[in-house]
């Protein structure tokens, strides 16, 4: 394994990894960090948490040497308003004895305060796409000055719709530029944006695409039904030794709102919950209050899940399995992060039994089932949630089998078969009716 000196980081950034308290470099920033410094496009793909934005921190801030100017000189794009504060604060922590300025913005805030942040110049933007487009369209800053564009969770932008965006923006850098990708997971539209974005890149790879970290021990309990999952993640959580720093993911805002409530008093240590309705300050402080463990218990959505940078998280809970399956490994992803270990467990219902095994063949691994505890109070599914999972397991195997035909197939609609005293035009008696020009009253 190669030293950071090694690698050719400056001296200013080897004495800020010294304060942190990094002594080597992870697997992809010993390789990741030789090729960007080479000049070449760089795909880089890496599971999360193993330390891929220094990977491609580092080599920037070496290339920059000093701050220059007023307009920046590498733009980082990134998908999340949560993943360009955690971002923005890495850059922070390296640059703590250069000169080189560095910021974050993000939409949620007015943009005219981030245009206030960067007026006094700025040598390295990360901004989610929406926030670096208003900005260029109000003049607050110019691109002409990129040298290095970085996409950083690359599976994630495509998710959110985002090439468009990034479409425009290529449209008005300078065509002279190095350009990076960097993806946990490399799913077909991914292999396709690199080839449009990317020319002739060397690619960087430290595991298979949706590997997980080989540290995270993934389980699953089969939990048929909504109350049934309540109380079994209230039941886990009452042992706050085993469950330090959760993260519990959910689907919807919805479901993630009526987990926070029955969690919040239920168990010991403060709970917060993230969503898309949470307004910007309060996501920030969640975040915040989590990082410095003053919050036991995380509740989010797959939107707020990138960015999350938190270490010794002890447990990442799926309380519904995810739409995408991609970020599923993102999930669990927030867990044994920086060489420590964590526990993956999920909760999935019959109708979840199809992505479960979908996810086993992306990640090329068994997630083991455990039995739910005596002690949990399992209830019995209802009617209407029952059908629900029907209809779900019939929509899955037609996925599968384009023939299947279930019990939920569009039959036939019945042609009723025509009346004997069927309307006839030419015949003076209306069906059930009386004759044309009787009076109804006599």
């Amino acid at each position: 394994m190669k030293s950071f000196q090694e690698l050719g980081v400056s001296k200013s950034i080897l004495k800020a990894l010294d304060e942190i308290g990094f002594e080597h470099p992870t697997p992809i920033q010993e390789k990741a960090i030789p090729a960007i410094k080479s000049g070449k496009d760089v795909l880089g793909i890496a599971q999360t948490g193993t330390g891929k934005t220094a990977a491609y921190l580092m080599p920037i801030f070496g290339k920059l040497v000093k701050a220059e100017g007023e307009d920046p000189r590498a733009i980082i794009l990134v998908p999340t308003r949560e993943l360009s504060i955690q971002v923005g604060e890495d850059m922070n922590e390296l640059l703590t004895y250069s000169n080189l300025r560095s910021a974050a913005v993000f939409g949620g805030v007015g943009w005219t305060k981030h245009a206030e942040l960067i007026a006094p110049g700025v040598d390295v933007l990360v901004a989610t796409p929406g926030r670096l487009w208003d900005l260029y369209k109000a003049g607050a800053l110019s691109l002409k000055k990129v040298r290095t564009l970085v996409i950083d969770e690359a599976d994630r932008m495509l998710d959110m719709g985002f090439m468009p965006q990034i479409r425009k923006f290529l449209e008005v850098l300078p065509v002279k530029r190095q350009n990076l990708l960097f993806s946990a997971t490399f799913p077909t539209k991914v292999e396709e944006m690199s080839h449009e974005f990317l020319d002739f890149p060397q690619r960087v790879e430290v595991a298979p695409s949706a590997t997980p970290a080989e540290k995270v021990a993934q389980y699953y309990y089969p939990v048929q039904n909504y109350r049934t999952k309540l109380n079994l993640i209230s039941h886990l959580l009452q042992d706050s030794e085993t469950f330090k720093r959760v993260i519990v993911f959910c689907r919807t805002k919805e479901i993630a709102e009526g987990v926070y409530k029955v969690i919040k008093r239920k168990s010991e240590g403060e709970v917060r919950v993230l969503h898309s309705n949470k307004g910007q300050s309060s996501r920030i402080n969640a975040i915040n209050a989590f990082k410095e463990g003053e919050v036991r218990v995380l509740i989010s959505t797959d939107v707020s899940a990138r960015g999350i940078d938190v270490s010794q998280i002890s447990h990442v809970i799926n309380f519904e399995m995810p739409s995408s399956y991609e970020d599923y490994v993102h999930r669990i992803g927030r867990t044994a992060r920086a060489n420590e270990k964590g526990t993956a467990i999920s909760f999935i219902g019959e109708d979840e039994i199809f992505h479960k095994e979908r996810i086993e063949e992306l990640m090329r691994c068994e997630i083991e089932a455990l039995d739910i505890p005596e002690a949990v109070e399992v209830i019995p599914i209802s009617k209407k949630e029952r059908l629900a999972q029907l209809r779900e397991i019939d929509r899955q195997k037609r996925e599968s089998d384009p023939d299947f035909k279930g019990a939920f197939h569009e039959k036939k609609k019945h042609q009723p078969r025509k009346h004997p005293t069927a309307f006839n035009p030419k015949s003076s008696k209306l069906r059930g009716g009386r004759k044309k020009g009787v009076n109804k009253r006599r």
